[in-house]
């Protein structure tokens, strides 16, 4: 079972990553916490990483701090909460504020997550409540990563960003309305949205809706 990947990042995408192991790839799907901490194609990278072996599956899953693989394997663990919906989870808050709206059974924040109604969310506090771990690091790098010198275009930005949010559950309509709503707001202003602008603005919008 792979636990733990170091190489070069071959392919980096918003929720899928190859990492090139002495010439051997290996596609690893992320939730959006890790892609914004990820270097730039070319460089090295290290990834913790959950194998998913099912019968007619096999799945690597990697995350930037070993704090996201374990809040992974809980969620796993949960009845109906399968890898796409804890990733989703994963990508919407981090594992310090998930285990503090656990131990305080704050429904409207698990609520607030896309695909998480009010029964996932009892669930969720009724199945993991005591078995969070109480030593998820506290000193979890909360800022935001600086953003790499060299940006994609805005237009392969905009495209990324509405595949991630396909990939968290929303539909491709809603998606591309949502982020064209926001670039057409900006108007005529010069600032360049980075992916992890768009997306924070994306969900920001999303959000209300709910």
């Amino acid at each position: 079972m792979i636990a733990h990947l170091q190489g070069i990042l071959h392919t980096k995408k918003a929720e899928e990553i190859v990492i090139d192991v002495h010439g051997v790839g290996y596609f690893v799907l992320i939730p959006l916490s890790t892609y914004y901490k990820l270097p730039e194609q070319g460089e090295k990278v290290s990834v913790y990483i959950y194998t998913l072996v099912r019968e007619d599956t096999f799945q690597l899953f990697g995350f930037f701090t070993s704090e996201e693989r374990k809040t992974f394997e809980l969620l796993l663990k949960v009845d109906k909460v399968g890898p796409k919906l804890a990733r989703s989870i994963l990508s919407h808050i981090l594992p310090e504020e998930f285990r503090s709206a656990l131990l305080s059974s704050d429904i409207n924040r698990l609520n607030s997550i896309p695909g998480i109604g009010e029964k996932t969310a009892r669930r969720l506090i009724l199945e993991l409540k005591d078995k969070i771990p109480q030593t998820i690091s506290n000193d979890l790098n909360i800022a935001e990563e600086d953003t790499a010198a060299s940006l994609p275009q805005e237009n392969t930005i905009q495209e990324d960003v509405i595949t991630a949010l396909v990939n968290l559950g929303y539909s491709k309509i809603l998606a591309e309305r949502t982020v064209n709503k926001i670039l057409l707001a900006k108007g005529n202003n010069n600032h360049e949205f980075s992916l992890e602008e768009l997306m924070k603005k994306a969900l920001s919008q999303l959000g209300k809706r709910f």
